[in-house]
């Protein structure tokens, strides 16, 4: 199955010259949907790590299924103020301004390997912020784990030292 296929692209969201890449169409279509989850999973079969962590709101879309088909457990890494529990943060840079992230000082152990998921890699900013989240609380980043990279934007860069992994190479369209 052509995964890239059942992407939408919608331009000029959410801001002029931004061309957005909506994964919610192949959500939706549950072979589509089963596919990408199966795919990742072997893409990352043979990699060792005790934990997933992906990031609000994608990042729990596709890392907690995965979690479910490798048969690991699953934390989630939240925007600041939506975890109820004691929390730890890490700050970050939008194409558009800045935001915080945050992760429960619990969810982690010291020396725990953890594998981070998200959605797309753009410029890098969130999935730096999650390593860093892992780093602060003792784990190890096994890896950084991406449905869709946007190869033109070089987010890889910001996450040199991580062993990255994507399982769609995009280059960006003109809008």
């Amino acid at each position: 199955m052509n995964l890239e296929k059942e992407l939408r692209h919608i331009p000029n969201f959410p801001r002029p010259g931004v061309d957005f890449i909506d994964i919610t169409t192949l959500l939706k279509n549950k072979d589509a949907f089963r596919e990408a989850i199966d795919q990742t999973a072997d893409m990352v079969r043979d990699l060792s790590y005790d934990l997933i962590i992906g990031a609000e709101s994608r990042g729990f879309i596709l890392g907690a299924p995965l979690a479910y088909a490798t048969g690991h457990g699953f934390a989630p890494v939240r925007k600041q103020g939506k975890l109820p529990g004691k929390t730890i943060q890490a700050k970050y840079q939008l194409e558009y301004g800045e935001d915080i992230l945050e992760i429960h000082v619990d969810a982690i152990q010291p020396g725990m390997r953890i594998l981070v998921v998200d959605d797309l890699l753009a410029t890098g900013g969130t999935a730096r912020a999650n390593c860093q989240l892992v780093e602060k609380l003792g784990g190890v980043v096994a890896g950084v784990v991406f449905f869709i990279e946007l190869i033109g934007l070089k987010g890889r860069e910001k996450l040199n030292g991580y062993p990255v992994y994507s399982l769609l190479k995009i280059e960006e369209k003109p809008v």
